[in-house]
C-alpha cells in the first residue's frame, strides 16, 4: 500500500517538481531549432531506419524523414548506418513531420520549381545533349538551359563527358511561365569548394608536403591546385634546382607533382600559398662527393655561355666552369660560342671541386685528350711536314701540324729560305712545307724550317746523307748539288 503522505513529504513532487520538470522542459526546448521552411539546409544524424525511410534528428521538435532510396548508391546499398551524419533540405513541413531531399528530383510541377528557386533548393537534373553555348538538361521532366560556364568550375574544352549524367543544380531563373529555365550546377561546386577548403586550410602549415595538379603555367611559375578550388604557386626558381628558362621546361599542364609548402600569407582574393618542387628533393650539393671527384670523366649539358667560359651541368642542380683556357687542345679559342652552344651535350674532365665555395672547374679538351701525349710518335727531328699557316708574327710564322700542335718557323730561319718572300705573304690558312728542326715537349715548342732551305742547309744535309753514302753514291750527290748551286 502507497504511503498517501510520501508523495507530498517528498521534496521532489509537488510545486517544486513541477518547477524542476519545467524547467528541464524549458532548457530542452532552448536548445532546439525554430521552426524550420523549405529551402533550410539541415545537417542531422540517423536516429532510425526503416524498410522506405531514413528518420533524421533536425535538431527541431519534429524529426525529418528522407525516402531511403534517394540515399542508396550506384549499387542499390545503403551506405549510412544509425549515427551517421547527413547534409539534407527541407522540400515539406507540416505540423506532424518534415521532407528531406538531398535534391528535388522526379517528376513535379511549375510551383515546385519555383520553390527549389526560391528556397535555394538543388534539383536533380540529367544533361541531355550539348547545345549551342551550353547544354540542355531535364528537370523534372522539364527542359532547362545550363551554360557552359556553369556547368564545371574548371574550364570546360569537351563538353561531350558530361552528357547522360545526372548531377544537382541550382535554379538561376524560371521565366515565360516555365519555358525558359536556367539553371547552374557550378555554384554548388564552389559552396562545396569553399567547405573542403576552409577545413584544408585549418591544418594547413608551412613544411608539409602534398601531391597536387598542375593547373596552368605563366612565365615566372606553375600553379598547382593542392585541393578543388584551391592553388598553389611555385615560382620558377622553385621548380628544380637545375636553371630554367621557362616552366615548362619542368612541368605540364594536368601534371601530378609532389610540393612542399614554403610560407602562407592572406591576400586579397585569398590566402597566397608558396610551394616548392626542389626542397623535397633536396640540396643536390649535399650529395655530390658520392658522386663527382677530380679526374672522372663525365656527360653534361651546356647551360650558358660568358666571355670567360662556358658553364656545364653534370647533375641535375650543379654546374661547373669550363674556363676558355680548358675548351680546347685544337684549336685558339676566342670565344666559347665558337665551340659550344647552350643546351649542347658534351663530355668533360672534373679538374677541381670546391665544396666551400660550390665551385667545379671543368676541361672540355682534357676530356677529348691531348695530342702533345703523342707528339714524339707523330713528328720527329729532320721529318719534313705539310702544315698549314695559323699566324704570322713579327718573329716568325706560327704552323698548324696536326690537330692542337702548333711549331713556329722563326724569322731567322724564314730569312735564310730562297722563297722568304713568299712566305712573309702567306696568309692564315695557306698551306706550307716545313721540316722539324726541334721538339720540347715539356714546352710544348716545335722550332721549323723551311723545307727549301739555302745552300748551307742543303750542304749539311748532304754531309749528313754522305756517313752513309758509298763514294759512287756520293759523287753522284755532289754533281747534283753542284749543278744545282751554279743555277
Amino acid at each position: 500500500m502507497v504511503d498517501d503522505h510520501s508523495i507530498n513529504d517528498d521534496p521532489d513532487n509537488g510545486e517544486e517538481g513541477e518547477e524542476s520538470f519545467a524547467e528541464m522542459f524549458e532548457a530542452y526546448s532552448a536548445g532546439m531549432k525554430e521552426d524550420l521552411r523549405i529551402g533550410d539546409k539541415v545537417h542531422g544524424r540517423i536516429i532510425a531506419i526503416t524498410n522506405s525511410s531514413v528518420f533524421v534528428d533536425t535538431g527541431t521538435k519534429t524529426d525529418g524523414v528522407v525516402e531511403i532510396e534517394e540515399l542508396k548508391d550506384e549499387e542499390g546499398q545503403l551506405p549510412y548506418e544509425v549515427g551517421d551524419e547527413l547534409d539534407l533540405f527541407v522540400v515539406a513541413t507540416n505540423e506532424s513531420e518534415i521532407r528531406l531531399s538531398r535534391a528535388i528530383s522526379g517528376v513535379g510541377g511549375l510551383e515546385m520549381l519555383r520553390d527549389a528557386h526560391s528556397g535555394n533548393i538543388p534539383v536533380e537534373g540529367k544533361v541531355v545533349q550539348t547545345i549551342k553555348g551550353g547544354f540542355q538538361v531535364e528537370v523534372l521532366k522539364r527542359r532547362a538551359f545550363c551554360p557552359i560556364s556553369q556547368i564545371d568550375t574548371q574550364y570546360v574544352e569537351d563538353g561531350e563527358k558530361y552528357v547522360g549524367q545526372t548531377f544537382q543544380f541550382m535554379i538561376k531563373q524560371i521565366t515565360e511561365n516555365g519555358r525558359n529555365i536556367v539553371v547552374s550546377r557550378r555554384q554548388l561546386l564552389e559552396a562545396e569548394q569553399k567547405k573542403t577548403q576552409a577545413v584544408f586550410m585549418e591544418t594547413l602549415e608551412a613544411g608539409q608536403t602534398f601531391d597536387g595538379r598542375v593547373t596552368r603555367l605563366m612565365p615566372y611559375g606553375a600553379f598547382v591546385e593542392l585541393t578543388p578550388g584551391l592553388e598553389g604557386m611555385v615560382h620558377i626558381s622553385e621548380l628544380s634546382w637545375s636553371r630554367l628558362e621557362k616552366a615548362e621546361d619542368a612541368v605540364k599542364p594536368g601534371q601530378t607533382i609532389r610540393v612542399k609548402v614554403l610560407r602562407i600569407e592572406p591576400g586579397k582574393k585569398g590566402p597566397k600559398i608558396a610551394l616548392s618542387v626542389k626542397q623535397i628533393e633536396g640540396d643536390p650539393w649535399d650529395r655530390l662527393p658520392e658522386t663527382i671527384r677530380p679526374g672522372q670523366k663525365i656527360s653534361g649539358k651546356v647551360t650558358r655561355c660568358a666571355d670567360f667560359g662556358a658553364f656545364v651541368e653534370i647533375v641535375p642542380g650543379i654546374e661547373g666552369l669550363v674556363h676558355i683556357s680548358e675548351m680546347s687542345y685544337t684549336q685558339r679559342v676566342h670565344k666559347p660560342q665558337d665551340v659550344v652552344s647552350p643546351g649542347q651535350a658534351v663530355s668533360v674532365m672534373v679538374k677541381e671541386v670546391d665544396m666551400n665555395k660550390r665551385r667545379i672547374g671543368l676541361s672540355l679538351r682534357d676530356a677529348e685528350g691531348d695530342p702533345w701525349l703523342e707528339v714524339e710518335q707523330k713528328l720527329a727531328k729532320g721529318q719534313p711536314v705539310n702544315g698549314t699557316v695559323e699566324k704570322q708574327e713579327s718573329f716568325g710564322t706560327f704552323v698548324r701540324l696536326a690537330p692542337g700542335i702548333v711549331g713556329l718557323l722563326p724569322k731567322s730561319a724564314i730569312s735564310r729560305s730562297p722563297n722568304a718572300a713568299a712566305i712573309d705573304r702567306l696568309k692564315a690558312g695557306d698551306a706550307i712545307a716545313v721540316v722539324v728542326e726541334e721538339i720540347n715537349k715539356a714546352d710544348r715548342r716545335i722550332s721549323l724550317k723551311p723545307h727549301d732551305a739555302g745552300d748551307e742547309d742543303q750542304w749539311q744535309q748532304f754531309k749528313a746523307d754522305a756517313d752513309h753514302t758509298s763514294m759512287g753514291a756520293l759523287g753522284e750527290k755532289l754533281a747534283r748539288a753542284l749543278k744545282k748551286s751554279d743555277k
